[in-house]
This record gives C-alpha cells, structure tokens and sequence, in this order.
C-alpha cells in the first residue's frame, strides 16, 4: 500500500504564490508518475501536471508558465510551486502516485487532497 498525503493549501491572494508538497510513503523516483490534479466545485477533476520516473513533465494549458512540479528525493515528496494564482485557481488540490510493477500494470494511489483558496 501507498500512502499519499497533501499539504501547503490555503487562501492565498490573486497574484500570490503557493506550494503544495506530495508525501509519498516509497522513494519518490520509483514511481512510474506522480501528478497533481485539481476540482473546483460543480466541475470535474482535472489534470494540472505530471511529472514522469524520467522527469518528463506535463502541464495543463491554464497554468503553464506559472505552476512547476518537481520532485524532492531527500523529502520523498512531489511538489507543486503555484505563482501567480487567479481566482479560477481554486479547487482542491489532489496528489496522484502511479506505480507500475514488473506486468506493466498501473496503480492509481490518490492523497485526500488539500483546498487552494485565491480570493481577495
């Protein structure tokens, strides 16, 4: 079992800066992916970046240029630097672990996820 767990949310300013750190209970290259994802209320969960076991990164088209993800293996931790936040940044923010073993099959491990506020 995987454990996921999310932390850094709260109400930030538009124009502000968050960063959201991804506790992962296993060495945080080992994953296949780790990505963050997002849902504001009345929408459905979005993709917000990923990052690869190669560092390969991906990011959606709203928050390029602004938000980075990174990995942190001292911390075991993914992390998400939000900068310059907008209103329509804020959801709850989720953590998303992929492992994939030696069949090639994907497991999906989800934090609880942690609420962004931009607001002023």
């Amino acid at each position: 079992q995987v454990q996921v767990v999310e932390s850094g949310g709260g109400l930030v300013q538009p124009g502000g800066s968050l960063r959201l750190s991804c506790a992962t209970s296993r060495n945080i290259f080992s994953f296949y992916k780790m990505g963050w994802y997002r849902q504001a209320p009345g929408k459905e969960r979005e993709l917000v970046a990923t990052i690869t076991r190669d560092g390969i990164t991906n990011y959606a088209d709203s928050v390029k240029g602004r938000f980075t993800i990174s990995r942190d293996g001292s911390k075991n931790t993914a992390n998400l630097q939000m900068n310059s936040l907008k209103p329509e940044d804020t959801a709850v923010y989720y953590c998303n672990a992929v492992v994939r073993d030696y069949t090639f099959t994907l497991y999906d491990y989800w934090g609880q996820g942690t609420q962004v506020t931009v607001s002023s």
